[in-house]
């Protein structure tokens, strides 16, 4: 790593380990990346090469759903969990343009993405950033800037873009979705997007989901490409929306949607439901 390269990362960022915030960051073609979040990112291109529309897709899907639920659904406060590095059309930024009164909680625990979320939010009294880990539901619950925002006897909007992905089994993604839940009220509305392996009713594309899970635990921590029975268990209790779990570009397309994923196309799926 060249000495340059480490001096411009903010303080306390390690240029040396990959991050997943950067890859995906690099992958929607942002700059708030290193050397090593490039290395990973070109290993994963190499299995699926349509990896950056997977990206785009996921963003899209982010886009599509959040208007959904300031425009359709009245959903006026939303908590997004892993909420990764600023870029264009942030949560806040969508939600606050159908109801300029949307307050948003983001939650992250990546060094650069709270470097990033805090100069950014630092002038926005109805938006802010919590530091804390997707797999400890009680913190970001109780985090006093969590209750200065979000109110739990009104409908909130969760968020949990590409993140449940990233705990393994034993940390148990489903309990920590529905502990989140539990204190929200009626009529609050949960959306997950989330790697997905299709298994044998799609034999090339679960064989390429194998590889990439291996390529990213060996280089990012954890991921798993789980299968649909299994992200159909996050929405236990809840009424799933029409047209249900599905790959991200089929979740009620728009006409300026410009993604096209490949092979990707159906390892990434996503959701919303409402909880009664």
């Amino acid at each position: 790593m060249p000495e340059s390269e480490q001096e411009r990362a903010p303080r306390g960022i390690d240029t040396t380990k990959p991050s997943v915030s950067r890859v995906y960051d690099y992958m929607l073609g942002g700059k708030d990346n290193y050397e090593i979040d490039r290395q990973v990112a070109a290993a994963a291109l190499k299995i699926a090469p349509d990896a950056r529309e997977a990206a785009r897709a996921n963003r899209e899907f982010l886009r599509r759903t959040v208007h959904h639920l300031a425009a359709e659904a009245g959903i006026r406060q939303f908590l997004d969990i892993g909420s990764g590095l600023p870029t264009q059309g942030n949560v806040h930024e969508i939600a606050q343009a159908v109801a300029p009164q949307s307050r948003v909680v983001y939650v992250d625990h990546d060094p650069i993405v709270l470097v990033h979320g805090r100069a950014l939010l630092a002038v926005d009294a109805s938006t802010t950033i919590v530091e804390a880990d997707a797999r400890e539901p009680e913190k970001i619950l109780e985090d006093p800037k969590t209750r200065s925002l979000i109110d739990f006897d009104q409908p909130v909007g969760l968020l949990m873009f590409g993140i449940l992905h990233h705990l393994a089994d034993d940390e148990d993604p489903a309990g920590v979705a529905a502990a989140l839940l539990r204190p929200l009220a009626s009529g609050s509305h949960m959306v997950i997007s989330h790697f997905h392996n299709p298994g044998e009713a799609r034999p090339e594309v679960s064989e390429q989901a194998y590889e990439a899970e291996r390529i990213f635990n060996e280089h990012l921590g954890t991921g798993r490409w789980r299968t649909r029975k299994e992200i159909l268990s996050y929405f236990d209790g809840l009424e799933l929306l029409e047209p249900g779990l599905v790959p991200l570009p089929e979740w009620r397309p728009g006409s300026d949607d410009r993604a096209t994923p490949g092979i990707t196309y159906h390892t990434f799926v996503g959701g919303v439901a409402r909880k009664p």
